[in-house]
């Protein structure tokens, strides 16, 4: 496959009908529940994070409390 030609084809449609290829794509993609296997240290930490949660449930943070965490705001 000719990656660039492709591209080429993809761009020469409108925007709707490339809109309806990428979900068409994602749909696919989904479909074959395409998932990478996780590490060991992935899976205990996935593990760790889901018992914190099951211990307390309301210790989480909005969105907004994450942003301006990552902003350094207070």
């Amino acid at each position: 496959m000719d990656i660039a030609a492709t591209l080429d084809q993809i761009t020469a449609l409108s925007i709707d009908d490339r809109i309806n290829l990428v979900q068409a794509i994602w749909d696919s993609i989904a479909a074959e529940q395409a998932h990478p296997d996780l590490t060991q240290d992935q899976q205990q930490e996935l593990d760790r994070r889901i018992t914190a949660y099951d211990a307390n449930p309301t210790q989480v943070m909005t969105w907004e409390e994450i942003k301006a965490s990552i902003k350094g705001q207070p």
